[in-house]
Protein backbone atom coordinates (compact mmCIF):
# COMPACT_ATOMS: atom_id res chain seq x y z
CA UNK A 1 0.00 0.00 0.00
CA UNK A 2 1.49 3.19 -0.97
CA UNK A 3 -1.81 5.20 0.39
CA UNK A 4 -3.84 5.01 3.38
CA UNK A 5 -7.41 7.55 3.86
CA UNK A 6 -7.43 7.78 7.91
CA UNK A 7 -11.29 9.14 8.81
CA UNK A 8 -11.09 10.34 12.42
CA UNK A 9 -13.01 13.13 14.53
CA UNK A 10 -11.64 16.45 14.50
CA UNK A 11 -11.99 16.45 18.62
CA UNK A 12 -9.77 14.60 20.61
CA UNK A 13 -11.66 12.89 22.86
CA UNK A 14 -11.80 13.15 26.57
CA UNK A 15 -9.08 10.60 27.25
CA UNK A 16 -5.27 11.03 25.97
CA UNK A 17 -5.24 7.68 24.57
CA UNK A 18 -7.15 8.72 21.19
CA UNK A 19 -4.45 11.59 20.58
CA UNK A 20 -2.03 9.49 21.52
CA UNK A 21 -3.03 6.47 19.50
CA UNK A 22 -3.59 9.06 16.10
CA UNK A 23 -0.10 10.33 16.54
CA UNK A 24 1.37 6.83 16.78
CA UNK A 25 -0.50 6.06 13.60
CA UNK A 26 0.73 8.85 11.73
CA UNK A 27 4.25 8.10 12.86
CA UNK A 28 3.86 4.24 11.93
CA UNK A 29 2.63 5.33 8.12
CA UNK A 30 5.95 7.60 7.61
CA UNK A 31 7.84 4.39 8.81
CA UNK A 32 6.35 2.57 6.35
CA UNK A 33 6.44 5.58 3.73
CA UNK A 34 3.04 4.99 3.10
CA UNK A 35 0.89 8.26 2.29
CA UNK A 36 -1.55 10.26 4.75
CA UNK A 37 -4.38 11.22 3.00
CA UNK A 38 -7.26 12.91 5.55
CA UNK A 39 -9.48 15.59 6.12
CA UNK A 40 -7.09 18.13 6.58
CA UNK A 41 -7.82 19.64 9.96
CA UNK A 42 -5.32 20.81 12.42
CA UNK A 43 -7.61 20.05 15.41
CA UNK A 44 -8.60 16.61 17.56
CA UNK A 45 -7.17 13.66 16.23
CA UNK A 46 -7.79 14.78 12.31
CA UNK A 47 -4.72 17.52 13.76
CA UNK A 48 -2.74 14.58 15.93
CA UNK A 49 -2.59 11.68 12.92
CA UNK A 50 -1.27 14.52 10.40
CA UNK A 51 1.62 15.73 12.99
CA UNK A 52 2.77 12.08 14.11
CA UNK A 53 3.35 11.74 10.12
CA UNK A 54 4.93 15.02 9.16
CA UNK A 55 7.18 14.90 12.60
CA UNK A 56 8.55 11.82 10.84
CA UNK A 57 8.98 13.16 7.79
CA UNK A 58 6.08 11.50 6.15
CA UNK A 59 4.48 12.72 3.25
CA UNK A 60 0.59 14.09 3.98
CA UNK A 61 -2.20 15.20 1.66
CA UNK A 62 -4.89 17.23 3.00
CA UNK A 63 -8.48 17.53 1.33
CA UNK A 64 -10.66 20.54 3.03
CA UNK A 65 -14.13 21.66 1.71
CA UNK A 66 -13.54 25.91 1.63
CA UNK A 67 -16.68 26.35 3.91
CA UNK A 68 -14.82 24.07 6.55
CA UNK A 69 -11.75 25.27 6.12
CA UNK A 70 -12.11 27.86 8.85
CA UNK A 71 -14.19 25.92 11.15
CA UNK A 72 -11.67 23.04 11.26
CA UNK A 73 -8.59 25.62 10.72
CA UNK A 74 -6.99 23.56 8.15
CA UNK A 75 -3.54 22.33 9.18
CA UNK A 76 -0.96 24.40 7.22
CA UNK A 77 2.07 22.73 7.15
CA UNK A 78 1.07 19.62 5.26
CA UNK A 79 2.85 18.21 2.11
CA UNK A 80 -0.05 19.55 -0.32
CA UNK A 81 -3.59 20.74 0.77
CA UNK A 82 -6.89 20.83 -1.31
CA UNK A 83 -9.66 22.57 -1.59
CA UNK A 84 -12.84 21.22 -2.77
CA UNK A 85 -16.62 22.60 -2.92
CA UNK A 86 -18.49 19.70 -0.97
CA UNK A 87 -17.92 17.16 1.76
CA UNK A 88 -19.08 14.77 -1.33
CA UNK A 89 -16.17 15.82 -3.14
CA UNK A 90 -13.80 15.57 -0.03
CA UNK A 91 -14.89 11.95 0.19
CA UNK A 92 -14.87 10.99 -2.87
CA UNK A 93 -10.93 12.99 -3.44
CA UNK A 94 -9.62 11.55 -0.46
CA UNK A 95 -10.52 7.76 -1.69
CA UNK A 96 -9.82 8.45 -5.20
CA UNK A 97 -6.11 9.14 -4.17
CA UNK A 98 -5.77 5.99 -1.51
CA UNK A 99 -4.82 1.98 -1.94
CA UNK A 100 -6.74 1.38 1.60
CA UNK A 101 -8.69 3.12 4.45
CA UNK A 102 -8.13 3.42 8.21
CA UNK A 103 -11.34 4.53 10.73
CA UNK A 104 -10.10 6.34 14.11
CA UNK A 105 -12.44 7.00 16.74
CA UNK A 106 -15.10 10.02 16.18
CA UNK A 107 -18.06 11.18 15.86
CA UNK A 108 -21.32 11.36 12.68
CA UNK A 109 -18.88 12.65 9.93
CA UNK A 110 -16.43 9.87 10.98
CA UNK A 111 -19.22 6.89 11.00
CA UNK A 112 -20.74 7.96 7.70
CA UNK A 113 -16.81 7.79 6.25
CA UNK A 114 -16.59 4.62 7.34
CA UNK A 115 -19.99 2.78 6.31
CA UNK A 116 -19.92 4.99 3.27
CA UNK A 117 -16.71 3.55 2.17
CA UNK A 118 -18.27 -0.14 3.19
CA UNK A 119 -20.89 0.09 0.91
CA UNK A 120 -18.47 1.34 -2.14
CA UNK A 121 -16.45 -2.17 -0.74
CA UNK A 122 -19.54 -4.31 -0.98
CA UNK A 123 -20.42 -2.96 -4.03
CA UNK A 124 -17.02 -3.62 -5.57
CA UNK A 125 -16.67 -0.15 -6.44
CA UNK A 126 -13.79 0.25 -3.77
CA UNK A 127 -11.08 -2.88 -3.21
CA UNK A 128 -8.70 -1.57 -0.81
CA UNK A 129 -8.24 -2.65 2.86
CA UNK A 130 -11.12 -1.09 5.08
CA UNK A 131 -9.58 -1.06 8.63
CA UNK A 132 -10.49 0.20 12.33
CA UNK A 133 -8.05 0.75 14.93
CA UNK A 134 -10.51 -0.04 17.77
CA UNK A 135 -8.29 2.55 20.43
CA UNK A 136 -9.68 1.72 24.13
CA UNK A 137 -12.36 -0.50 22.72
CA UNK A 138 -14.13 2.36 21.03
CA UNK A 139 -15.69 0.46 18.65
CA UNK A 140 -16.53 -2.93 20.26
CA UNK A 141 -20.25 -2.00 20.06
CA UNK A 142 -20.23 -1.43 16.54
CA UNK A 143 -18.53 -4.53 16.17
CA UNK A 144 -21.22 -6.44 18.13
CA UNK A 145 -23.92 -4.93 16.00
CA UNK A 146 -21.98 -5.78 12.77
CA UNK A 147 -22.38 -9.43 14.02
CA UNK A 148 -26.01 -8.88 15.29
CA UNK A 149 -26.79 -7.89 11.39
CA UNK A 150 -25.10 -11.02 10.31
CA UNK A 151 -27.18 -13.30 12.86
CA UNK A 152 -30.33 -11.44 11.37
CA UNK A 153 -29.72 -11.78 7.86
CA UNK A 154 -29.09 -8.37 7.02
CA UNK A 155 -25.31 -8.12 6.32
CA UNK A 156 -23.45 -11.29 4.68
CA UNK A 157 -20.91 -12.86 6.14
CA UNK A 158 -18.64 -12.31 2.98
CA UNK A 159 -19.38 -8.46 3.59
CA UNK A 160 -18.79 -8.66 7.37
CA UNK A 161 -15.03 -9.82 6.12
CA UNK A 162 -14.53 -6.88 4.62
CA UNK A 163 -13.74 -4.86 7.76
CA UNK A 164 -10.24 -5.36 9.20
CA UNK A 165 -10.12 -4.99 13.03
CA UNK A 166 -6.98 -3.99 15.39
CA UNK A 167 -6.10 -2.06 18.32
CA UNK A 168 -2.22 -1.76 17.43
CA UNK A 169 -1.19 0.50 14.50
CA UNK A 170 1.14 -1.96 12.81
CA UNK A 171 -1.18 -5.09 13.71
CA UNK A 172 -3.49 -3.01 11.39
CA UNK A 173 -1.50 -1.82 8.40
CA UNK A 174 0.02 -5.95 8.60
CA UNK A 175 -3.51 -7.51 8.29
CA UNK A 176 -4.68 -4.62 5.82
CA UNK A 177 -1.79 -5.58 3.71
CA UNK A 178 -2.33 -9.34 3.84
CA UNK A 179 -6.08 -8.62 2.96
CA UNK A 180 -5.07 -6.40 -0.41
CA UNK A 181 -2.43 -9.46 -1.30
CA UNK A 182 -5.17 -11.96 -0.97
CA UNK A 183 -7.44 -9.61 -2.82
CA UNK A 184 -5.29 -8.18 -5.57
CA UNK A 185 -6.35 -10.58 -8.25
CA UNK A 186 -9.57 -8.74 -7.95
CA UNK A 187 -9.07 -5.37 -9.39
CA UNK A 188 -10.75 -2.17 -8.62
CA UNK A 189 -13.32 -0.36 -10.94
CA UNK A 190 -11.96 2.74 -12.69
CA UNK A 191 -11.04 5.40 -10.06
CA UNK A 192 -13.05 8.23 -12.27
CA UNK A 193 -16.23 6.73 -10.45
CA UNK A 194 -15.38 7.79 -7.19
CA UNK A 195 -14.96 11.38 -8.47
CA UNK A 196 -18.36 13.16 -10.31
CA UNK A 197 -16.63 15.34 -13.40
CA UNK A 198 -19.04 17.20 -14.18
Amino acid sequence: MQSIVVYCGSNAGKKPVYAESAYALGVELAKRNIKLIYGGGNMGLMGRVADGAMDNNGFVTGIIPNFLAKLENAHKTLSELHFVDTMHERKAKMVSMSDGVITLPGGYGTFDELFEILTWAQLRIFQGPVGILNVNGYYDLLLLQLDKMVDEGFLHPDNRKLLVMSDDAATLLEKMEIYRLENQGNKPLDRSLYVDNN
